[in-house]
């Protein structure tokens, strides 16, 4: 692709990473913010998102010379929003220099040395960059909350900036959410220069790693069986002996592993964690497990001086393997903060909750969640082909209507085609659906349709689908 010569304030489509092009701003970054190495890029805010981004030149194209090409190749809502916003903020300029007697061009240009915010309020002609249908975020009444948490921050601290395009539906009202900070370089980022180590290399944690190493950072694995890690020696990653080496030789030790038991055993066990935590340390814990296990393993990991957070992560293998997957995190916020590369590079987006204990608690709900809805899903499968439907009819027709996903398409075609690869263990989710169970016996909670898909996931294990993914669950119903 031919240079563009383009300039602050230019409108252009913007590439971002495996995104359709999607219209954007050329803006000033801001002042703490320093250009990525390597090849020449713009700042770039995109219309309609939240998002901004350093993009390469060869991913920018003006906006109106090639409005029409790209209009064509692009019919979402959402897309054309974003070309409406454009639209929008075009007749706003327009309208504001006929009204300037010629002093607009002066008059509207404002600069500023603030970090930089989700939304730019304080420059008046980015003003149209908004979803139209977007809640404004100063009316969201958690918004004051976080910029409280933000003001306490030090001045070069900055707002966060997606790696990837996000298309944002409305402004989301848990108490306290921040994607990871970091740059945006068409899909890549800015790596810490911390040393990472990783422990758990299963289905979820070989994607994790990929990541971080394709994005640059340094880490050292371990695995219960070593032969997992020589691949990640391939690609540029060290190896350690011991978690208790790897915690030692590292500023930020990730865990993920199967259950609260083996979450225990690596931290306390011979050799572990515990082993080689110091003053300064930090330890991160992204397998699902219960509250109790996670308030353990802060006390043990904070009594030695170490930093402690828990982030366990909502996805799959595929969402893992394509750095998708969502962080949930809570427990020590500045241990969140330096992890915020590695956050981008293992997922599209992160949540901080509050005290440790939180993330595991809405992790559980949400895999309880979704486990009862699998087992509907192959109920109502099984029930099809009783009753003498076409279990595909079925599927075409759920897939119309307002149960229509990814997850629902995907896990049904796996049923139907006889395909139990593991995307997430059977095992795992009977695992997690137990322990929400048992979180709502401690609350005096009902769990009455998770106490009823758990029995049909144990009959599943029993007819030894432990290792198979989820939707194995399916054969649970027709033995």
């Amino acid at each position: 692709m031919a240079a563009v010569h383009l300039r602050i304030g230019d409108l252009v489509w913007g590439k971002l990473g495996r995104y359709p092009p999607w219209p954007g701003k050329i803006v000033s970054p801001p002042k703490d913010l320093k250009k990525p190495r390597g090849k020449k890029c713009h700042f770039v805010k995109f219309f309609g998102t939240e998002d901004h981004a350093w993009i390469k030149v060869e991913q920018l194209k003006p906006y109106h010379a090639h409005k029409e090409e790209m209009i064509k190749i692009n019919k979402g809502k959402r897309f054309q929003q974003a070309v409406d916003a454009v639209e929008d903020y075009l007749k706003k300029a327009k309208g504001k220099d006929q009204n300037s007697d010629g002093k607009g061009d002066s008059k509207g240009k404002k600069t500023s040395n603030k970090p930089l915010k989700i939304l730019e309020e304080d420059d008046e002609d980015l003003s149209a960059l908004k979803d139209p249908s977007e809640k404004p975020v100063k009316d969201d009444p958690h918004f004051h909350h976080f910029l409280l948490s933000q003001s306490e921050k030090p001045a070069s601290s900055m707002e966060p900036i997606s790696k990837r395009l996000k298309i944002i539906e409305e402004v989301t009202g848990s108490t306290s959410i921040q994607a990871a900070d970091s740059t945006a370089i068409n899909g890549s980022i800015t790596p810490t220069d911390k040393r990472i180590g990783f422990l758990g290399l299963g289905l979820m944690g070989s994607g994790i790693v990929s990541n971080l190493l394709k994005m640059g950072h340094v880490v050292t694995v371990w695995n219960r069986t070593a032969e997992k890690c020589d691949l990640f020696i391939q690609e540029g990653a060290r190896l350690g002996r011991t978690p208790a080496e790897v915690a030692s030789m590292c500023d930020i030790t990730f865990s993920c592993v199967s259950d609260p038991k083996a979450a225990r055993d690596l931290v306390l066990g011979p050799s572990g964690v515990l082993q080689g935590i110091r003053p300064g340390k930090c330890y991160i814990e992204m397998s699902t497990v219960d509250p109790e296990t996670i308030t353990e393993l802060s006390q043990v990991i904070t009594s030695r001086g170490g930093r402690f957070l828990e982030a366990p992560v909502a996805g799959s293998q595929q969402l893992s393997n394509d750095g998708m997957l969502v962080i949930l995190a809570a427990g020590d916020r500045t241990v969140y903060e330096d992890c915020s590369s590695c956050f981008q590079a293992m997922g599209k987006t992160s949540f901080f909750l509050g005290e440790a204990g939180n993330a595991a608690r809405m992790m559980l709900i949400l895999n309880m969640v979704q486990g009862s809805f699998m087992a509907t899903i192959a109920e109502g499968l099984t029930l099809a082909q009783a009753t003498g439907q076409s279990q595909q009819t079925f599927l075409d027709i759920l897939c119309q209507g307002q149960m229509a996903s990814t997850f629902v398409d995907q896990k049904c075609q796996n049923i139907l085609q006889g395909n139990f690869k593991p995307d997430y263990y059977l095992k795992h989710i009977q695992k997690d659906l137990r322990l929400a169970i048992s979180m709502g016996d401690m609350a005096n909670h009902p769990t009455p349709m998770a106490a009823a898909a758990n029995e049909v996931y144990k009959r599943a294990k029993a007819l030894d689908q432990s290792d198979n993914d989820i939707s194995a669950v399916y054969r649970a119903y027709i033995h």
